[in-house]
């Protein structure tokens, strides 16, 4: 994807940004040339992630942010325009979390997850909207997970603001196609992935956060995320077990239902006491990309599926399916009592 202003400069804003996901992501932008923006909310961690991008070349601008305020936001987005120049892309990353039962997150866990895993991506796809509609053209990427899909027991909080980020992004991608605007909506819906998210997160579950098999390196989820930049399509999922998520939740939801509860063990790992994680303050550590899992990390780097894979993959099936009918019906038809045919 290219600005349409008449300049060649290419400017990429990602959120949560400087650590996991986020930094892979800016860093793939980084390594093809992009001038990148980095928003997340611990200076020193943005700091040490501005630097380790800055080598590839490209100016690079860190902005400490916190993205559930819409206000900051808005101010960042403008800041960008004004010490970059014209944003091209916008990927929505940054999120929360809490590990525990449904019933036992408060009300002001459940509002703060919905601030920064759904109304950032409200925040962030508004304050770029609001300067690529007047030049028509632009890609927004809203990072998401297979639990966007079919949720899962101990992230209630969680599934349900990534099931809101699709919702939200369906209708306005509507809204743009309605008004023929040529700026593209793209949801990527990730694995488990090993980023230092996990030891992160809230967590009142009574054991530490295992994410189940198979693990992800964050770099295929950030080449799928570039991928809905450079070749816009509507969805693009990374890994099979998304795809066996979304498939079984849209096939046979009762008996996913019944699998999905044994999601419970399986994200246990050693008996801990509750951690605050980084809900309401950014947890300090350095910017880096993985989690402490490497060695269960699958090397597989041909998971990425999209969209328009799937739809001509339906399509397949529903020609052969047809013509299969046909085939059936003129093998009946030969073989049926010819006085019966009259």
């Amino acid at each position: 994807m290219a600005v349409q202003d008449g300049s060649t400069t290419r400017t990429a804003v990602v959120t949560g940004g400087s650590a996991g996901i986020g930094l892979a992501t800016a860093k793939h932008l980084a390594r093809d040339g992009w001038q990148v923006a980095i928003l997340a909310r611990d200076p020193a961690r943005l700091e040490q992630a501005r630097a380790m991008l800055a080598k590839h070349g490209q100016r690079v601008l860190a902005i400490p942010t916190d993205v559930a305020d819409a206000d900051a936001v808005d101010a960042a987005a403008a800041q960008i325009e004004e010490e970059l120049g014209p944003i091209g892309a916008w990927v929505n990353n940054a999120m929360s979390t809490v590990v525990a039962r449904a019933d036992e997150i408060t009300p002001a866990e459940y509002r703060r997850v919905t601030d920064t895993t759904y109304l950032s991506q409200v925040y962030g796809t508004l304050a770029a909207l609001r300067y690529m509609k007047p030049r028509g053209t632009g890609a927004i990427v809203q990072v998401s997970s297979g639990l966007g899909f079919r949720a899962v027991p101990m992230q209630a909080a969680y599934c349900a603001a990534k099931f809101a980020v699709s919702g939200f992004t369906d209708a306005l991608r509507a809204e743009l196609i309605a008004d023929d605007l040529p700026i593209t909506l793209s949801v990527v819906y990730l694995p488990a992935v090993n980023t230092p998210q996990p030891g992160w997160a809230r967590n009142r579950s009574g054991y530490e956060q295992v994410l189940p098999d198979p693990l992800y390196d964050p770099r295929l989820c950030a080449e799928a995320i570039v991928q809905m930049i450079d070749d816009p399509q509507r969805e693009a999922w990374v890994g099979r077990s998304t795809a066996k998520m979304a498939l079984g939740q849209a096939l046979a939801p009762a008996l996913a239902d019944w699998q999905a509860a044994g999601f419970i063990e399986a994200q246990q790992g050693a008996p801990s006491d509750d951690k605050p994680g980084n809900l309401e303050q950014a947890v300090s550590g350095p910017a880096r990309i993985d989690g402490d899992s490497p060695d269960r990390v699958t090397g597989s780097r041909l998971e990425i599926f999209t969209s328009r894979q799937r739809d001509l993959l339906k399509a397949g099936i529903a020609t052969g399916l047809v013509a299969g009918g046909i085939a059936a019906g003129l093998g009946i038809a030969r073989r049926w009592p010819r006085r019966l045919l009259r």
